[in-house]
């Protein structure tokens, strides 16, 4: 059964963690973040310093790709999200302060930039079980969006 673009959404409101892609020095890098989804947006937290707010802030309309999934290696069932879409910074005072207290940082470094990630193209998978455990290779039925 294929996943909607509102499935693949709530799906992504299921787990607090992904990755973020994004473009350095112009090769793809990955960053693992918590996030939460509100009103239609990712949103993630970073710090001024890092690369991904300097991309985020360089271009207002960078885009980047956003990854989460929740896969038992052992029964062989699962999804996977990818939402591609523009990134930007938050700069409203307060919602800056509303997520800084909903997304607490995961690792010890203060995280003092609020960033959203607006969807443009969003695909998601499913995995069912089936086959011969070898993860998504040909025997397993993938049902996919986008």
């Amino acid at each position: 059964m294929p996943i909607s673009d509102s499935e693949a959404m709530q799906l992504l409101a299921t787990t607090s963690y992904g990755r973020v892609v994004f473009t350095r020095d112009a090769l793809p890098a990955i960053r693992p973040v918590n996030h939460l989804i509100e009103d239609g947006m990712i949103i993630v937290r970073s710090r001024i310093t890092s690369r991904l707010t300097a991309a985020v802030r360089a271009d207002q309309k960078v885009v980047v790709a956003y990854e989460a999934d929740d896969i038992d290696p052992i029964r062989h069932i699962g999804w996977s999200v990818v939402v591609t879409g523009i990134a930007r910074t938050v700069n409203e005072p307060d919602r800056i302060a509303r997520y800084e207290d909903l997304l607490v940082s995961w690792v010890d470094r203060m995280m003092d930039v609020v960033v959203e990630i607006e969807p443009s193209i969003i695909s998601g998978m499913r995995l069912d079980g089936i086959g011969n455990g070898n993860g998504f290779g040909n025997d397993h039925r993938i049902a996919e969006s986008g």
